[in-house]
Protein backbone atom coordinates (compact mmCIF):
# COMPACT_ATOMS: atom_id res chain seq x y z
CA UNK A 1 0.00 0.00 0.00
CA UNK A 2 1.08 3.44 -0.51
CA UNK A 3 2.25 5.45 2.25
CA UNK A 4 0.49 9.01 1.03
CA UNK A 5 -2.90 6.68 0.16
CA UNK A 6 -2.69 4.87 3.71
CA UNK A 7 -2.48 8.44 5.46
CA UNK A 8 -5.27 9.62 3.63
CA UNK A 9 -7.17 6.68 4.45
CA UNK A 10 -6.54 7.36 8.23
CA UNK A 11 -7.35 11.08 8.31
CA UNK A 12 -10.63 9.68 6.61
CA UNK A 13 -10.80 7.37 9.23
CA UNK A 14 -10.25 9.76 12.28
CA UNK A 15 -12.46 12.70 11.10
CA UNK A 16 -15.66 9.63 11.76
CA UNK A 17 -14.60 9.51 14.81
CA UNK A 18 -17.76 11.22 17.66
CA UNK A 19 -14.69 12.33 20.55
CA UNK A 20 -16.08 12.24 24.07
CA UNK A 21 -16.78 15.79 25.54
CA UNK A 22 -14.67 17.37 28.05
CA UNK A 23 -17.74 16.96 30.73
CA UNK A 24 -18.11 13.12 30.09
CA UNK A 25 -14.36 12.48 29.83
CA UNK A 26 -14.06 14.31 33.33
CA UNK A 27 -17.33 12.74 35.14
CA UNK A 28 -15.50 9.37 33.37
CA UNK A 29 -12.68 9.54 35.25
CA UNK A 30 -13.84 10.22 38.47
CA UNK A 31 -15.99 7.35 38.35
CA UNK A 32 -12.75 4.99 37.65
CA UNK A 33 -10.89 6.98 40.37
CA UNK A 34 -13.67 6.57 42.74
CA UNK A 35 -13.88 3.15 41.79
CA UNK A 36 -10.17 2.24 41.89
CA UNK A 37 -10.10 3.39 45.36
CA UNK A 38 -12.89 1.58 46.50
CA UNK A 39 -11.49 -1.67 45.24
CA UNK A 40 -7.86 -0.80 46.66
CA UNK A 41 -9.46 -0.36 50.24
CA UNK A 42 -11.48 -3.30 49.85
CA UNK A 43 -8.83 -5.42 48.80
CA UNK A 44 -6.62 -3.97 51.61
CA UNK A 45 -8.77 -4.55 54.48
CA UNK A 46 -8.88 -8.11 53.15
CA UNK A 47 -5.27 -7.99 53.37
CA UNK A 48 -4.84 -7.12 56.31
CA UNK A 49 -8.12 -9.67 57.51
CA UNK A 50 -6.15 -12.63 56.19
CA UNK A 51 -2.73 -11.81 57.50
CA UNK A 52 -4.07 -10.72 60.84
CA UNK A 53 -6.33 -14.02 60.61
CA UNK A 54 -2.78 -16.31 59.26
CA UNK A 55 -0.70 -14.41 62.27
CA UNK A 56 -3.17 -15.47 65.26
CA UNK A 57 -3.28 -19.45 63.20
CA UNK A 58 0.31 -19.63 63.40
CA UNK A 59 0.93 -18.17 66.90
CA UNK A 60 -1.19 -20.52 68.37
Amino acid sequence: MNPITYIKEVRAELLKVVWPKRQDVVKLTATVIILSAIVGVYLGSLDILFAKTLEILITR
